[in-house]
């Protein structure tokens, strides 16, 4: 039976590309989808003929703020407030706009950016489907991936993930005084990223692999981990003629960028000038949205401002980037070895299971990064031989897996089992 489902992210690329891959994915199977987002992915999402709805902010103008980048590179505490009051007006926004996409919808996905989604699902009457791109129920075999928290046992890891409802408490406010004055419901008495309003376990897809990261298992059988969302290039994408020559000209490069998140651009150009020409080889550069800075770059370096993963990292010979779970997947997926260096968040758990599948050195956070530790990194990237065969097997791995169909059939199915509740129950009355 035909469902119209609505899909609730905002983000960085990262955030949005495997939930637009979920939209597609959901569409090959018969469904309607909406796709609510920040504006700076509108003609992505409509490239890919899916039906998008602005969820507000234009996330990479906001990350271009300095203070934003003083306060995570520069560790500048005093511009928190301001950013944590920002951030609570960027959910409201996107919540305002994800009520009136949802409307009409026969289930809603989010992701602990749109945990709001709960909220309107609640209002509305339909099932909600949470998903992540990290390990956050919690567990006693490893503590919270989002901080750097240290390993100290079954106990300490399950009370750990105490920080990350803290954390979310703030971003919560918004969701209280919505569900009063936008969507006409009482106020919360329990709740979380995991359970609704009345304490009930919410379904939850994980888009990441258990290859790469093994489901716990202390786990609720609700949270499923699926495989990671692949989101296949459709812009027929080629290496352009100046690309191509730099390709044919040498041995495959390493692919380096940073990511979305525009932190100390000057200070990491340095340190990528510095560490080149102490290792003396041929790499690819990324810009992304501002993070390296290629101007006065060696000849054996070729700086790109955008190109898909999927096309692109196969060309190369591995890859270092921010750790990113999606970069993580795309680079894996390759079968390319990875260093990587996080900036925030679970950046640094993706870089450690990276390590420990033995496709990679250990991570080196960036804020500590320094020209001989990323040459000694690209040494190690290009000359061990454990770790290609390691990054190849563990891709073709992945490349079998069937992650978008296995959360197509569990949405499906929740749907499903939503309706024959409600059927059942207006029977017996």
């Amino acid at each position: 039976m035909r469902k119209r489902v609505a899909i609730a992210t905002i983000g960085t690329s990262g955030d949005v590309r495997p939930y637009l891959a979920l939209a597609k994915e959901l569409q090959n199977h018969g469904h309607d989808v909406v796709l609510g987002t920040n504006s700076d992915f509108e003609d992505l999402v409509r490239s890919y003929d899916v039906e998008f709805h602005s969820l507000g902010t234009r996330i990479q103008d906001w990350l271009q703020e300095s203070r934003f980048d003083n306060a995570i590179s520069g560790m500048k505490l005093h511009h928190f407030p301001q950013l944590l009051r920002e951030g609570q007006a960027l959910v409201e926004r996107a919540a305002r706009n994800a009520w009136a996409m949802s409307q009409g919808a026969d289930a809603i996905v989010v992701n602990i950016n749109t945990s709001f989604g709960i909220d309107i699902a609640e209002a509305l009457d339909i099932p909600v489907v949470m998903t992540a791109m990290q390990p956050l129920n919690p567990t006693r075999e490893f503590p919270v991936c989002a901080y750097e928290v240290p390993d100290l046992g079954p106990t300490f890891n399950k009370l750990s993930y105490i920080a990350m409802n803290l954390q979310q408490a703030y971003y919560d406010m918004p969701r209280d005084r919505l569900r009063k004055n936008l969507m006409g419901l009482p106020a919360r008495k329990r709740g979380g990223l995991f359970k609704d309003s009345y304490g009930n376990t919410i379904p939850t897809l994980y888009n990441f692999s258990a290859i790469v990261s093994p489901r716990p298992r202390d786990w609720p059988q609700t949270a499923v981990v699926t495989g990671f969302w692949h989101l296949d290039d459709n812009s027929g994408w080629t290496p352009p003629p100046e690309l191509q020559a730099f390709l044919d000209a040498g041995p495959p490069p390493v692919y380096i960028g940073f990511g979305s998140m525009p932190f100390g651009a000057d200070r990491n150009t340095q340190i990528l000038r510095s560490a080149l020409e102490q290792w003396g080889g041929r790499a690819i550069v990324s810009r992304g949205w501002g993070g390296i800075n290629p101007a006065d770059l060696p000849d054996t370096v070729f700086a790109v401002t955008e190109a898909p993963h999927d096309k692109l990292f196969p060309l190369v010979s591995a890859v270092i980037h921010h750790g990113g779970a999606g970069t993580t997947a795309a680079g894996l997926r390759a079968g390319k070895p990875t260093f990587t260096v996080p900036q925030a968040y679970d950046q640094r758990y993706w870089g450690r299971r990276v390590r420990a599948l033995g496709c990679g050195p250990a991570p080196v956070r960036l804020r500590a990064l320094t020209p001989e530790k990323l040459a000694s990194a690209l040494h190690q990237l290009t000359s061990n031989p454990n770790m290609a065969a390691n990054a190849k097997s563990i891709g073709k791995a992945l490349s079998d897996e069937r992650g978008l169909e296995t959360a197509v059939a569990f949405i499906e199915t929740t749907i499903d089992g939503a309706k024959a509740g409600a059927r059942r129950f207006y029977s017996a009355n």
